[in-house]
């Protein structure tokens, strides 16, 4: 029920539902020329004219209006004329003191929720002349490489896959590259379970690409000795903040993302690219896990992705590679850590002696669950390297902030707000520390970490 012939014609331009009907009620003054698909309701403002209307069980009526006194009339007829029907009063300008008491009924926005829906359309619009950018760099591009950051997490992983299917490529042209393994159990459940291959490569293996995309990473996360190829390349596509000292022909860094592959879904949805269950899981895990599940770092794009994805996810997909089976010997040296552990200022650390890499980031994950902890850290040894994995509540200092304060010198690191990586050298560690036992690592990191987070 519009207000007025101005806003009957706005609405007349929207459309009506299959079960909506269409009325106005004029102004004075106004020209009775009835909007196109209105019909006029005959009598004003009434309860009468209401009950002509002949409403049914179910139904329901929306007002809109910017006139204090018109929605209080029409709120008041139809509390007579149909008793118990629910009210949507629509209006940009009316606030809760304008709008009379009534049990069942709700107020949204006029001109500003059609606003929302444009704004996205412009947001899609951007994301895609991005990929048109993207598309004509590469089209001419006989092999293109992705590269993911060492050891690749879902949102790479997913994220990598959506591009490769957005340009059109197969894992022969266009395959995904990492300088690391995929190690974690979950993480390998993932790619086993979309049948992705993730080829491990040299430096020296990057001269076979002619175009190089890195997606949900940056040059610098490969250390201070960075390879020529990766200091030159065509696509960066990422969610963590802006780092320097790289070029690229196309960057789009958005840091107020959670995840990269929100990112990526725009560029999807922007394209109309035909969203397959396995893409929608892949894409739906990347922004889960970046985010803990919208619980973290969420913008209201990671939202709207999310739900935009999740028509099209396979719940089954997505609980293959959720629930990988957890290796015997990382609980062991869960048990050994767990038995030494204390929580000293809202720091849980947790040492694991030597251990697979994988297991590092899970027992992370778990300390921050200790009553009291604000931060977790899980360090265990990898090879010739002293690995730690961080977490904290999000409310803090920045996890990769305080990470690469503690790395600075002797290793490499980085990370979020609330996660993060760094890893040193056994040797530079004990050069720096004096020992490399766990009692010296448990020591020294506490230290470390108490003095970074509180600088």
């Amino acid at each position: 029920m519009c207000d007025g012939a101005e806003l009957a014609r706005l609405w007349g331009r929207i459309g009506a539902g299959e079960d909506e009907e269409l009325t106005w009620v004029p102004r004075d003054g106004e020209s009775r020329a009835r909007p196109p698909g209105f019909r006029v309701l005959q009598g004003g403002l009434s309860s009468e004219s209401i009950a002509k209307l002949d409403p049914k069980e179910g139904d329901g009526f929306s007002l809109v209006t910017e006139d204090g006194p018109f929605v209080r009339a029409a709120v008041s007829a139809i509390a007579e004329g149909a008793p118990g029907a629910p009210v949507l009063v629509l209006s940009d300008r009316l606030d809760r003191d304008d709008i009379p008491e009534h049990p069942c009924l709700r107020r949204a926005g006029l001109r500003s929720l059609i606003r929302d829906d444009i704004d996205e359309e412009f947001d899609l619009l951007r994301d895609l002349r991005r990929l048109e950018d993207i598309r004509e760099l590469l089209s001419s591009r006989s092999k293109v490489g992705i590269l993911l950051q060492p050891d690749p997490d879902p949102d790479g992983i997913a994220s990598g896959y959506a591009l490769r299917a957005l340009l059109s490529r197969k894992s022969s042209t266009c395959p995904l590259i990492s300088f690391g393994e995929v190690k974690r159990p979950e993480n390998l459940a993932m790619v086993k379970a979309l049948g992705l291959d993730i080829r491990t490569v040299t430096a020296e293996d990057l001269d076979e690409f002619d175009g190089l995309a890195l997606v949900d990473v940056q040059p610098n996360v490969f250390g201070d000795d960075i390879p020529a190829r990766v200091r030159s390349v065509d696509v960066v596509i990422d969610h963590h903040p802006e780092r320097t000292g790289y070029d690229a022909v196309i960057r789009d860094i958005r840091p107020s993302f959670g995840a990269t592959a929100t990112m990526i879904t725009g560029y999807v949805r922007a394209a109309g690219l035909e969203i397959r269950p396995k893409l929608a899981t892949a894409l739906i895990y990347g922004i889960k896990s970046d985010t803990q599940l919208l619980g973290r770092e969420t913008s209201r794009f990671d939202i709207s992705a999310f739900a935009y994805l999740h028509q099209w996810h396979s719940p089954a997909l997505l609980r293959r590679i959720e629930r990988p089976a957890l290796p015997l010997d990382g609980l062991k040296s869960l048990g050994r850590a767990l038995s030494h552990t204390s929580v000293k200022d809202g720091i849980h650390l947790l040492v694991l002696g030597r251990v697979r890499e994988d297991v590092i980031p899970q027992v992370a994950d778990l300390g921050l669950q200790a009553d009291g902890a604000e931060w977790s850290i899980a360090a265990g040894t990898v090879n010739s390297d002293l690995v730690f994995s961080v977490r904290n509540v999000g409310y803090v200092r920045a996890a990769g902030e305080v990470v690469r304060t503690i790395v600075e010198g002797l290793g490499v690191g980085g990370g979020h707000r609330s996660m993060a990586k760094g890893i040193i050298p056994i040797k530079a560690f004990r050069k720096a520390y004096g020992g490399a036992d766990r009692d010296t690592i448990r020591k020294a990191l506490l230290k470390a970490f108490s003095k970074a987070i509180q600088s």
